[in-house]
C-alpha cells in the first residue's frame, strides 16, 4: 500500500513567514496555444520539502552533494501527538523509536499530529526539536528526519539551533509531511515502512519540493 504524505502545492498555500509566497496559474492554455502549461512561482522551501545541510552553511553540503539513499529508506515513526502548541519535544520522547529504528539508512518521522492545523493560523504554533532531541537523533546514527511540522525549530525562530545541529552532520531534514497517523496504524500493526522523500534536481541548492510516499508492507 502506498500512503502520500504530501501536502498539495497552491496558490497561496501556507509558507514559513517571509519565504516566497506560492504562485500556480496558467501559462499556456489548450484554448489559445494547443497545450496546458502551468506557470509556478515558489521557494525551494515551499510545501513539503527537504532542507539539505547547505540551508544554513554555505560551506556543508548542497542537495546535489548528497547520496541518494539519504532520501529513501525504512522509516520509523515516533508518537509525540498531543503536545501543547509551541512545546519541546525531548529526547525522552524520541527515543523509544530510535531504539527500534535498528537498521542503518533508518528515517525518522516524528508525529506531532499539527497537520490538521495546515491552513490555519495554529500551524505557525507546532512543537519542536530540543538541541538535546537533535543531538539524539545525530548520536543515533540517523541521518534523515521527517516532521508534520512547518519546522524542527519553533516558528518563528531568531536562531535555528536543531537545524544547525542536524545539518552540521549532514543529516537531511523533511518539513511539511502529512498522514503519519496512517503510518502510526501501520508500525502497530508490525507493517514494515519505506518512505521515498526524493526532490527535485536543483543545483546548488539548499532544498527542494518533494512528493513524499510511503510504502507498507506487512
Amino acid at each position: 500500500m502506498l500512503i502520500d504524505l504530501t501536502v498539495p502545492m497552491a496558490t497561496g498555500m501556507p509558507v514559513y513567514p517571509g519565504d516566497p509566497e506560492v504562485v500556480i496559474e496558467p501559462a499556456l492554455t489548450a484554448a489559445v496555444e494547443g497545450v496546458n502549461v502551468l506557470g509556478l512561482h515558489l521557494g525551494s522551501q515551499s510545501g513539503t520539502h527537504v532542507d539539505a545541510p547547505f540551508h544554513i552553511d554555505d560551506d556543508l553540503p548542497t542537495l546535489e552533494d548528497l547520496p541518494l539513499d539519504r532520501f529513501i529508506g525504512p522509516a520509523v515513526v515516533a508518537d509525540v501527538r498531543g503536545l501543547p502548541p509551541r512545546s519541546p519535544i525531548t529526547p525522552e520522547a524520541l527515543a523509544p523509536a530510535l531504539a527500534s529504528a535498528g537498521r542503518p539508512g533508518a528515517i525518522l518521522l516524528i508525529a506531532t499530529g499539527w497537520a490538521t492545523h495546515w491552513g490555519d493560523e495554529n500551524y505557525l504554533a507546532h512543537p519542536w526539536l530540543t538541541v538535546e532531541a537533535a543531538e539524539l537523533i545525530v548520536g543515533s546514527g540517523t541521518r534523515t528526519v521527517g516532521i508534520d511540522a512547518l519546522s524542527v525549530d519553533p516558528t518563528p525562530a531568531g536562531e535555528i539551533p536543531a537545524h544547525r545541529v542536524l545539518c552540521g552532520a549532514h543529516a537531511v531534514i523533511a518539513e511539511n509531511l502529512r498522514n503519519l497517523d496512517h503510518l502510526l496504524a501501520a508500525q502497530a500493526a508490525a507493517h514494515e515502512i519505506e518512505v521515498f522523500l526524493l526532490p527535485l534536481r536543483l543545483g546548488a541548492a539548499d532544498g527542494a519540493p518533494i512528493r513524499a510516499v510511503a510504502r507498507v508492507t506487512a
